[in-house]
């Protein structure tokens, strides 16, 4: 049975990844601080897994962890400051989780026979390229602090791979999306706030679809359980090491179609209005994603499956709580 640790793994990404590693029959250890993951999102009654609150910062923390689980077979590193604007406001405060807590992590547990380090870097990279789709040799010109600070993290990776002998891969997440993305939360995607208004439209309740600019921006959008399939897919592969992956579905959808899509996918009739553009957000973002393929990995959605898939989870619970 295997052991993995996986940090932030409360939140919305994180909390898939448990699931899909208790799938497999292992064992879990999630450290999370709880600043945007919530303890109910983790079946916490399942002995598979063990939940640590605490900070990726925290040193002390992380040795006891290493001590208490010598036997880690994976890292999965997902803790962060998560998104753009917030390190717009505050870029020491995201380096000192983004960054440091990275290296943090990979020093204290580099001497652990790991099978592998799994780290979740981000299309932000890229900054605005001049052409998309965008490949992973593509020259990374990141526009902001976490942008910067995930750049950082991947030549880390790379230099514990190479002169530490950390089998690790980092992997370029474009835009996730799926169940238990919180909308209230300001790091939030785009998704689950234009899900959230339109359910309150449909509801009666008055609301509208605001876009930044023009909503001719375009994103590579990609349904979370796909997500992490390429995540354990990479993992699990022991002859991918110290390389970076785009993970997408290599499609490219504006917002404002995402717009039309999700009133048509929930019915809803909600107005659409445009606001400024906010800074530090890229205009078009597309993954080219020939170098994942070409390691075996074939996704089991598309994109308008996962927001079905949305749609009818959002349905259920709305249901529920009533």
């Amino acid at each position: 049975m295997t052991k993995c640790l996986v940090t932030g793994g409360a939140g919305f990404i994180g909390s898939h990844l448990v699931e899909a590693c208790l799938e497999k029959k292992s064992k879990v250890v999630v450290l999370d601080n709880l600043s945007t993951g919530r303890k109910e999102n983790l079946p916490l009654s399942d002995s598979g897994v063990e939940f640590l609150e605490g900070d990726i910062t925290d040193r002390a923390l992380l040795r006891n962890i290493k001590n208490q689980h010598a036997d880690l077979d994976y890292v999965f590193h997902l803790a962060a400051v998560p998104a753009v604007p917030l390190s717009m406001q505050d870029p020491v405060n995201t380096h000192r989780v983004n960054f440091q807590g990275t290296l943090f992590l990979l020093d204290t547990f580099k001497d652990l026979a790991l099978k592998k380090f799994v780290y979740a870097s981000s299309a932000s990279v890229y900054g605005n390229p001049n052409r998309v789709p965008v490949r992973e040799d593509f020259l990374p010109v990141p526009l902001s602090p976490y942008g910067a600070d995930k750049l950082a993290g991947e030549h880390y990776l790379r230099i514990f791979n190479d002169s530490f002998n950390v089998p690790a891969v980092a992997c370029r997440f474009f835009n996730v999306f799926g169940e238990r993305q919180d909308p209230s939360s300001p790091y939030s995607g785009v998704i689950s706030i234009f899900f959230e208004r339109a359910m309150a439209s449909k509801n009666g309740i008055n609301s509208s679809l605001e876009i930044y600019g023009d909503g001719k921006q375009t994103r590579d959008f990609i349904y979370v359980k796909d997500a992490v399939k390429a995540w354990l897919h990479l993992a699990e592969e022991p002859g991918i090491r110290g390389e970076v992956f785009n993970v997408g579905y290599g499609s490219s959808t504006s917002i404002l179609e995402l717009a039309h899509k999700v009133r048509e996918v929930l019915g809803a009739d909600i107005d659409v209005n445009f606001v400024e553009p906010r800074k530090g957000d890229i205009k078009h973002s597309q993954a080219e994603i020939q170098k994942l393929r070409d390691t075996g990995l074939d996704f089991d959605y598309s994109f308008d499956e996962g927001l079905k898939r949305l749609a009818e989870y959002l349905e259920v619970k709305v249901q529920s709580e009533s």
